[in-house]
């Protein structure tokens, strides 16, 4: 028997008892077939006090783990390519302890290389330092040796005077302290900051005697700090350091051409080199904590000049050797990735299935003796054989001495609504649960809606030239469906489940381009020339009458039948193109919108006969018919009429929107008569004899049709209700086990008040959105105009524009944005 799409399938209510040994192998063929709904028999119960909780924690556990095995192969770029043969299944148990030695290896090996990453950022900050503090006190030393120069020049002047005094000391290299040594550390800070050290040694500051000419030396310490600070941080460094010293330091900054990876954070970021040179241990004390606050890292510098050098041919092997462990541990773990990759799909389809069959577990009642398991479930009749050949191959493959026992339950409880889907229907299906699923045993309108999307989106963007590169793309995503299902990216995802509906899109979007005679906005002449001429001259080209242009065609008069198809290609670019393609796009929007509307009033008319629900086929069927039809069926005849019924000498010039307008505004008065005087305001709305009693008619009935939907139901509900309870009927059923699930219970109690409020609910629902739903449909002659002028638009403001360029290269890419 073939699943019927029109109706959701009959369902079953079933039990199963299922001896625990074969519980989980049943539950995993059963969701291999995927044809039995369970229904949660421990609803009073926790997450946490279920049975099979602590295993559902496992697997959970277990996809946290390969959710960062994923992130840890989508940072290192890796390309998971299948290896040849079947890989072997792992057992659960095995798996977890796969994953868990896995995942220590894997952490161990981030932790190594976040260490030697970070050792080798710090040697390459050092190194920088190194590099720009020397050019520091080289300049500093090429100074020095001018003074010196000059003061020895002065000593031996040629007049004989005496020499000023004792040679002037470097006060910023020389160390009182030579013999002391600075050793090569980079260490590191507890609280991850890199520890270096600021360097104090004493210096001979000399000041000039003014009164005796000569020099006096005092004694005095200085230090200096240097490190890498961000250069978008420097200034606001340099016044902060100013302020915080008086003015008692002396600041010296160099910028490093280019990116820098900071230590810490492991980005590369614009850095600037520093030297603070202070005097004191209240400065130094307040310029390591402004280093702290602003994030500078610092690091040692030796004075001397071989140590200096010692120090960079230490960093430079340390560099080497550091480059030489790191490429070594990054091929490690990209071979450990990779190894990981290869069987990272099948090992989260594989948890996964696993959390899934004990979540169902967790649905099961356990007998006392846990000894079996009691489910229920949802199966639909014609999948029974599906389910038992299931449960008979679990009981065979998980050698259970007991078979599972399937026996089918009656029930009143209303059942779930299944609709079996294919390829080409699962789009349309989603389409219409997305604003609602219908009832169990309803009409499905999914199957209404596989032609009437694709035809009203055609309505809106109808162009023959469009449609066919539409078509060619949605050929391709149909042609090459299997290759393409593999493509990892949510919004070709999205795309590429939509195919067929796309493909049914442009096949209809170039059948309503060749009814409105459009090849990417322009006209098309296929049905031979056109039954409209210029009024001036009927030889005369199109192009050349302005006449057209200004006061419109006129019909041929040799030729006494309308165009072929679709609309006459000579309409393109007169004066009452726009005018005679929007009154008829808005009109035959309005006729398709209550054609699709009245189709569905007549779909609930076969749901009621289904149900075998008179009341309802009388009470809001037959009214909500009467309603539509008595005012936009009315409408709709009128445009018909008035398309149909008009010649060439007595052209039909009523004006629709104040027909509909007095018929409510003043029944019966159709040319809208003066009272007073008698006369006819606008007579041309007159189009057939009777007309004012026809509506005056139909008002009537729209007024009886309101309280026809809104009162009889409920009163007649209530009535039946009264009648029951006075045979001695009792429709609730307390001891049914079924109530407490929303079985008999819910239907059982009746409230007049509710239904009455639900009727009245439905009646204004229906009234109001009978005029707001047409309405809406006028959108599609918006968007099909929008359409229209926009291809208008796109064509000759970028396509000729590119033409007239000359430029084939501009001419392409115009012809791709148009």
């Amino acid at each position: 028997m073939v699943m019927d799409l029109f109706r959701s399938e009959e369902m079953m209510l079933c039990q199963l008892i299922l001896p625990a040994d074969s519980a989980h192998e049943t539950i995993t063929k059963l969701g291999e077939v995927g044809m039995f709904q369970f229904k949660d028999l421990n609803a009073d119960k926790t997450a946490f006090a279920r049975t099979y909780a602590s295993q559902v924690k496992r697997c959970d556990e277990m996809l946290r783990k390969l959710r960062f095995f994923a992130e840890q192969i989508a940072k290192a770029d890796i390309m998971v390519s299948p290896k040849a043969g079947v890989q072997r299944p792992y057992e659960l148990d095995e798996l977890e302890g796969k994953l868990h030695e896995l995942e220590t290896e894997l952490l161990e090996a981030n932790s190594n290389q976040n260490k030697l990453s970070r050792s080798h950022s710090e040697l390459v900050e050092l190194q920088l330092v190194l590099e720009k503090a020397g050019g520091f006190f080289e300049d500093a030393m090429r100074d020095v040796s001018s003074i010196q120069d000059e003061l020895h020049a002065r000593a031996h002047l040629p007049d004989g005077s005496s020499s000023p005094g004792p040679s002037i000391q470097t006060p910023l290299l020389n160390s009182a302290t030579d013999g002391a040594a600075i050793e090569l550390q980079v260490r590191r800070h507890p609280s991850t900051q890199p520890l270096c050290q600021a360097s104090i040694f004493p210096v001979s500051d000399l000041v000039l005697d003014q009164e005796t000419g000569g020099m006096a030396s005092n004694s005095a310490r200085l230090g200096f700090v240097t490190g890498l600070v961000l250069t978008e941080k420097a200034q606001a460094f340099e016044r902060v350091l100013f302020r915080a010293t008086r003015g008692n330091m002396f600041l010296k900054m160099a910028h490093i051409d280019g990116l820098v990876k900071d230590p810490v954070l492991g980005t590369k970021l614009e850095k600037t080199v520093f030297v603070v040179f202070f005097a004191g241990e209240r400065a130094r004390t307040k310029i390591l904590k402004l280093c702290e606050a602003v994030g500078a890292n610092r690091y040692p510098f030796p004075e001397d000049r071989a140590r200096q050098s010692q120090m960079n041919a230490e960093v430079n092997g340390r560099l080497r050797e550091l480059h030489v462990t790191l490429d070594a541990g990054e091929r490690q773990r990209e071979h450990v990735l990779s190894e990981m990759a290869v069987s990272l799909a099948d090992w989260s389809v594989q948890v996964g299935r696993e959390k899934a069959v004990y979540h169902t577990l967790n649905k099961l009642s356990v007998d006392v003796t846990r000894a079996c398991l009691v489910a229920e479930g949802w199966c639909p009749v014609v999948a029974k054989g599906r389910v038992t050949d299931a449960i008979d191959r679990a009981s065979f493959q998980s050698s259970a001495q007991v078979s599972t026992v399937f026996k089918e339950l009656p029930t009143k409880e209303a059942p779930p609504t299944y609709f079996q889907t294919n390829k080409v229907t699962e789009v349309f299906q989603d389409i219409v649960d997305a604003y609602g699923v219908a009832r169990y045993r309803e009409v499905n309108p999914a199957v209404f809606t596989i032609v009437t999307f694709p035809f009203l989106f055609a309505v809106m963007f109808g162009d023959f030239g469009h449609g066919l590169l539409m078509l060619l793309f949605s050929s391709f995503l149909v042609i090459y469906e299997k290759k393409l299902s593999n493509v990892n990216n949510e919004i070709f995802n999205m795309i590429y489940a939509g195919r067929y509906c796309i493909l049914l899109m442009s096949i209809f979007s170039m059948y309503t381009g060749l009814l409105y005679n459009e090849f990417f906005s322009m006209p098309m002449s296929l049905f031979g020339s056109s039954h409209y001429v210029c009024p001036s001259d009927p030889s005369l080209p199109f192009s050349r009458c302005e006449a057209g242009a200004k006061d419109g065609l006129i019909m041929n008069p040799e030729l006494d039948t309308p165009y072929m198809i679709g609309v006459d290609p000579v309409w393109h670019g007169t004066k009452t193109e726009l005018q005679f393609t929007n009154s008829m796009k808005m009109k035959m929007s309005v006729i398709m919108g209550v054609v699709q509307m009245t189709a569905g009033i007549f779909l609930s008319a076969v749901n009621h006969r289904h149900f075998k629900d008179n009341l309802s086929m009388i009470c809001e069927f037959i009214p909500q018919v009467l309603f539509l039809m008595a005012m936009f069926g009315y409408l709709s005849l009128l445009i018909i009429a008035k398309w149909c019924m008009g010649t060439r000498e007595h052209p039909i010039t009523a004006d629709l929107y104040h027909v509909m307008i007095y018929m409510f505004l003043s029944p019966g008065n159709v040319d809208c008569m003066d009272s007073i005087t008698g006369k006819a305001g606008c007579s041309e709305n007159l189009m057939y004899s009777g007309q004012g009693g026809v509506q005056l008619f139909l008002v009537f009935v729209m007024l009886v049709c309101i309280p026809w939907m809104l009162l009889p139901k409920p009163l007649i509900l209530k009535k039946r209700h009264e009648e029951n309870m006075r045979a001695g009927f009792n429709l609730l059923v307390e001891d049914d086990d079924d109530s407490s699930n929303g079985g008999n219970g819910a239907h059982a109690e009746f409230e007049f008040s509710d239904i009455l409020v639900h009727q009245i609910i439905h009646t204004i629902e229906f009234v109001l959105g009978a005029v707001s739903n047409t309405a809406s449909y006028l959108r599609l002659w918006a968007l099909s105009l929008a359409h229209a002028e926009l291809s208008a638009v796109f064509w000759e403001r970028i396509l000729m524009l590119g033409i007239s360029l000359k430029n084939p290269a501009v001419i392409v890419a115009c012809f791709f944005m148009w």
